[in-house]
């Protein structure tokens, strides 16, 4: 959807400017034109309604010399600075809730162009602990946002519900980093919305930021059955060159590059970086209001992602 949608929007941003310029360039002069000759061949002076109305643009003229500057800002924006998501489910709790409206940060990953997001020019590159948003790789239709765990050349270990990072080494370093486990301090129960019993909430400090992450102690962690990098351990994941490693903040409850594998840099959307909306959708069964319509708006959430 969202891809018809940039679709649409360049398609109207294209056409409404072509028409712009045709009415700066060609159409408005010509009109000043055949005004001044409809006065030279009256023989009284025109009126200055009459005048107004010989330059006056056709309404689809006008309406495209209006909203070109306000399609062309909404395209630019949307492309290349500030897309809106909305988080629909659970996988990235307590950090995400369903119903939180979030602003991607699509400059931080470089321009790409706005329809086959081809990149143009090269910006920076996702950090580990970033959220980010990507093309589901096995469905681009679909847009996922998960945490970056794993840069390319990694080695990770996700064991026992404990997390391993090896940096990948590079041609600076004077000997090449080993596994670094991510601290996860105990916080406190998760009382927040979806709760859920046995969810613990931990501090999980990794090399560059620490966040918080949600681990249920009655279930043990879905491992990778349906997907083992080639040359790896089973729960250990390699990296690919221009690939990454993502998993959910939910760690029992995440469909992410533990089952499918690893996202393409050409699948990044952008980084996640502030929720500027949250609605709550709780509603009985017996509710005669649509599910869609909110049932609370949740201010205390808007602000800034970490």
């Amino acid at each position: 959807m969202a891809v018809y949608f940039s679709i649409i929007l360049v398609v109207i941003t294209v056409i409404t400017g072509i028409v712009w310029l045709a009415n700066k360039f060609y159409l408005a002069p010509q009109r000043k034109v055949n005004a001044v000759y409809a006065q030279e061949q009256s023989a009284i002076e025109l009126s200055k309604e009459t005048i107004a109305t010989l330059m006056e643009p056709s309404p689809l003229v006008d309406t495209s010399v209006q909203i070109f500057p306000v399609i062309a800002f909404v395209l630019v924006l949307r492309s290349f600075l500030y897309e809106p998501f909305q988080i629909p489910s659970g996988s990235m709790m307590p950090t995400l809730l369903d119903g939180d409206f979030i602003l991607v940060n699509k400059f931080n990953y470089g321009l790409k162009d706005p329809v086959a997001r081809h990149k143009f020019i090269e910006v920076g590159l996702p950090e580990r602990g970033d959220v980010a948003v990507f093309k589901y790789p096995r469905d681009p239709r679909i847009d996922y946002i998960k945490r970056v765990i794993g840069l390319p050349g990694d080695r990770i270990i996700y064991k026992n519900k404990s997390l391993y990072i090896k940096p990948a080494c590079q041609e600076s370093d004077a000997q090449c980093p080993g596994f670094t486990q991510v601290i996860n301090s105990f916080t406190n129960k998760y009382q927040g919305p979806d709760a859920e019993g046995g969810l613990n909430q931990f501090s999980a400090v990794m090399p560059n930021k620490t966040h918080t992450i949600l681990n249920d102690q009655y279930t043990m962690p879905r491992t990778n059955h349906y997907f083992q990098q080639a040359g790896t351990a089973k729960d250990e994941f390699l990296v690919p060159a221009g690939h990454y490693f993502v998993m959910g903040d939910n760690r029992d409850n995440s469909l992410d590059g533990r089952f499918w594998g690893f996202v393409p840099e050409e699948n990044l959307v952008g980084e996640a970086v502030a929720i500027w909306m949250s609605f709550d959708f709780n509603r009985t069964q017996d509710s005669f209001l649509p599910h869609w319509v909110p049932t609370n708006v949740r201010f205390e959430r808007i602000g800034a992602i970490n």
